[in-house]
């Protein structure tokens, strides 16, 4: 058990709900969907021209995700739904948190329209960064070049971010990241993300059937569409005070016993606290093995055992993370 500072999250504030503090600022605007490499380096430059001109750096998001609004019967897999989103920006320095709710209203609205009313009406923007492929407004019509025309009359400055690569030449790719997780390759899925993959959720009632076997479990329902493999993790878990816990997790239906709706189900390691509806920030460090049907519950906790000592050798050498997981966890 270690303990870290408390964690942080900026507040997330809707679109008309900006307080006049943000106002006239340098706003990054994307998805942002895993807050990766080249994510950051859209953050970076933001934070660079907002210190320059002393005014805040902000983030512009959309909630949900438009490939969900667009094709609601194929949800994306969020890598950093909002909560988690919200971390990682406090930890990267940005000063706020602005999301716009993308409805069939927002996905119409022209693009000279989202830059006057949005950008300039409702933010008041002193510059705007962007990715080189950002394309925004009613069929996707609005570009950077198309940006950029409308900072040089408004009176904004706009600056393109170029693709970023891996050191093996590949893009960064938010989808590339989520094909790791459902592969439950964690590790490759971290290396590209530049911090430990975590969720954030509440801990709720279960079963309690861990209680009987001899492995009470803090149980969180992670979203609907998280795609994450069926399986066993290494894992470290953060409380609300910003302590830190080692621990085994299962994520899966339990197909030993009911095969039920997909649950992250987490043993601590010397930990006999209460944890219900606690809200917890659980690290993905690696993977175990795949989620199992034992022939009986002597068998199954046979190998929890097994997962157990491994998961303890494999956090014992995972170190304290890259410097993004340090200011995540409150170690920096």
């Amino acid at each position: 058990m270690r303990s870290g500072a408390r964690p942080k999250a900026l507040v997330p504030y809707p679109i008309d709900q900006v307080p006049p503090a943000l106002a006239g600022g340098v706003v990054a605007v994307g998805n942002f969907d895993g807050l990766h490499g080249g994510h950051r380096a859209l953050l970076d430059l933001a934070r660079q021209e907002a210190t320059r001109r002393g005014v805040p750096a902000l983030v512009l998001t959309f909630e949900p995700h438009p490939r969900t609004v667009f094709r609601p019967n194929s949800p994306v897999f969020r890598l950093t739904p909002l909560a988690a989103k919200a971390r990682l920006l406090a930890a990267l320095g940005v000063d706020g948190l602005v999301v716009a709710d993308f409805n069939p209203a927002l996905a119409a609205m022209l693009a000279d329209a989202f830059i006057r009313e949005i950008l300039v009406g409702r933010l008041g923007i002193a510059g705007a960064v962007v990715g080189f492929n950002f394309r925004f407004g009613n069929m996707r019509l609005g570009n950077a070049a198309l940006l950029q025309a409308a900072g040089a009359r408004d009176g904004f400055s706009v600056t393109v971010v170029d693709q970023v690569c891996e050191v093996s030449g590949d893009p960064v790719s938010s989808s590339a990241i989520r094909d790791d997780l459902a592969r439950g390759d964690v590790a490759q899925a971290n290396a590209h993300l530049g911090y430990r993959w975590f969720v954030v959720g509440t801990v709720i009632h279960g079963d309690h059937r861990g209680r009987e076997l001899g492995y009470p479990t803090a149980n969180i329902r992670l979203s609907a569409d998280c795609r994450l493999r069926h399986g066993i993790y290494a894992v470290r878990v953060q409380r609300a005070d910003g302590t830190i816990l080692d621990g085994v997790a299962s994520y899966g239906r339990r197909p030993t016993f009911d095969d039920g709706a997909p649950l992250l189900e987490v043993f601590l390691f010397n930990f006999s606290g209460d944890l219900y509806g606690e809200e917890v920030a659980v690290s993905f460090i690696n993977w175990i093995r795949p989620e199992l049907k034992f022939a009986s519950v002597e068998a199954l906790v046979a190998a929890i055992d097994r997962d157990v000592e491994i998961a303890k050798l494999l956090l014992a050498d995972a170190g304290p993370g890259t410097p993004l997981d340090k200011a995540l966890t409150g170690l920096a």
